[in-house]
């Protein structure tokens, strides 16, 4: 029997809504329910990187953030009252090149109004207590507000109820690492009176030891003060006062006259961390994503940025599966690609210099290290891509297939496909990116390669695969951008969330023929 609900998602974070909002897209039917009273007030997370701000453009709702968003333009770096450096960003070659300032309660906001226009909504003070795995779906036990419980089915469970997630515990599922020691995170939202300057995408990073304080304006007002320190007293649990995180600033900046107002809503925070990531994240037919599925100490602010894109990868997949469309194994790699995502990012954020809680001599040698590279320019575009995302790669992934023979330049089997200028066939100048769809996979082809019987080929290997695709020959802007494609005499198959599944040569269709068979050709 057909369920009434194709998945259920549990929470109703950025993850998750994300994730409802990608299978609403998709055209699943969602029931989406969370325990909490309402949509967050609290700010929390507050930085949207270009990777997510692209998967989020690609679900309809990147150009909300972005208006309601500050768009990052640079830094400035201090180390003990002194100006060691700057750095600027912009550079990337998106639609959204830069990082967006917007507070969490901003994002679920504007992901639930997008949400709504697709008919779903967010049902709330609604807890899942229990869990039933059966033949083609599960059975959900909701308790709702007024005590009363219901026995709701769904064909899938899509789990983003957070650290302590009730759907990982019911299922048994290890969260498995360790917390950090001697680490602690202050938090607040503030209007700061200082003699710096105060623009709108400009922040600054004062950095001491034993601490580092970041400080970037937020839309509604003020900045949003993030500060790494030592944890001299574990048992300190309560929120800090705003006089602690004046003298944490204060400190740190050699600003002794510096004065702190609360901003509004009030937000003050003192955190604790641990690095973990769930053991598997997928159990038949329920999956974990964000917080549930892993978690780490805020370093690089990318724990909500990693979560989105888990639930833009997941979308696509369980919605191919769920249609047949794609084989089971397409859904089981969510699980190998989005774990060792997870695992990059704890190992790349437990070196990031310039949130380490540094004792005085390491804290010296960091600043004279970021005082004689940063203003390098290979150094500063180096920074912008990491910060980017853009380098988040599924090499690894069985999905990624590159039959190309030696590697000699150019994305690989797994990179997000680079967004350059390109000239589609009998069409008008336009990016690579707008080319792409969530809703389908896309080959692209060198336009100078694309006679009739090598369209011919390429069609013939789709004839029989149920999933949609569109070929397009593309003829590149110039040789740089053709290098950045891949070589004139290939192709490449890209997946409907941007990576590359297939980097093959022309005269081998063979090649997309056993892909299919292996990955879209539903069991």
């Amino acid at each position: 029997m057909r369920e009434a609900t194709d998945v259920m998602v549990v929470g109703a974070g950025p993850v998750g809504l994300t994730a409802a909002l990608g299978l609403r897209r998709l055209g699943l039917r969602v029931r989406l329910v969370d325990r909490a009273p309402g949509t967050n007030r609290e700010p929390r997370a507050d930085v949207l990187f270009p990777r997510a701000g692209e998967a989020l453009g690609a679900l309809g709702a990147g150009e909300a953030i972005r208006k309601n968003s500050y768009e990052m333009r640079g830094a400035v770096v201090f180390g003990s009252g002194r100006r060691l450096c700057s750095f600027r960003v912009g550079r990337l070659a998106s639609d959204y090149p830069r990082a967006m300032t917007i507070e969490q309660n901003d994002i679920e906001r504007l992901l639930t109004e997008e949400l709504a226009r697709h008919d779903t909504t967010v049902q709330w003070r609604t807890a899942v207590t229990g869990l039933n795995p059966r033949p083609g779906g599960v059975e959900v036990t909701l308790r709702r507000a007024d005590g009363s419980t219901e026995q709701a089915g769904a064909a899938w469970v899509v789990a983003c109820d957070g650290v302590r997630s009730t759907v990982r515990e019911l299922l048994g599922i290890p969260y498995e690492g360790e917390p950090r020691a001697n680490m602690q995170v202050v938090q607040g939202n503030v209007v700061p009176s200082w003699p710096l300057g105060n623009n709108p995408g400009h922040g600054y990073f004062f950095l001491a030891p034993y601490r580092s304080v970041i400080a970037f304006p937020t839309p509604a007002g003020g900045y949003r003060i993030f500060c790494v320190r030592d944890d001299p007293d574990p048992g300190r649990t309560a929120p800090p006062t705003l006089d602690e995180l004046r003298d944490l600033v204060a400190g740190a900046a050699h600003l002794p006259e510096l004065r702190l107002a609360l901003s509004d809503p009030v937000w003050l925070s003192r955190a604790r961390f641990a690095d973990r990531v769930a053991a598997r994240l997928r159990h038949g037919r329920v999956l974990l994503a964000g917080d549930a599925a892993h978690a780490w100490a805020p370093l690089g602010g990318h724990g909500m940025n990693v979560g989105i894109l888990g639930a833009y990868n997941l979308a696509w997949k369980l919605a191919a599966v769920h249609r047949g469309q794609a084989a089971d194994v397409v859904l089981d790699s969510y699980d190998l690609e989005q774990r060792r995502l997870a695992h990059q990012v704890i190992r790349d954020m437990r070196r990031s210099p310039m949130e380490m809680v540094l004792p005085p001599l390491a804290h010296t040698l960091r600043s004279v290290l970021l005082a004689a590279t940063m203003p390098l320019p290979g150094v500063q575009r180096r920074t912008e891509w990491m910060m980017s995302d853009f380098g988040r790669h599924h090499r690894a992934s069985p999905l990624s297939w590159h039959r190309t023979g030696r590697f000699r330049g150019g994305p690989r089997a797994g990179d997000r496909l680079p967004d350059v200028p390109v000239q589609p066939a009998g069409g008008r100048a336009t990016r690579s990116h707008r080319l792409l769809s969530f809703d389908r996979w896309t080959v692209l082809l060198a336009a100078a390669e694309a006679d009739a019987a090598t369209l011919r080929a390429l069609e013939q290997a789709w004839a029989t695969c149920p999933a949609p695709v569109r070929i397009v020959p593309v003829a590149p802007a110039s040789v740089r951008e053709q290098r950045q494609l891949g070589r004139q005499h290939e192709f490449t198959l890209v997946r409907p969330d941007g990576h590359l599944g297939l980097v093959a040569r022309l005269d081998r269709p063979q090649d997309l023929s056993g892909y299919l068979r292996r990955f879209l050709c539903a069991e």
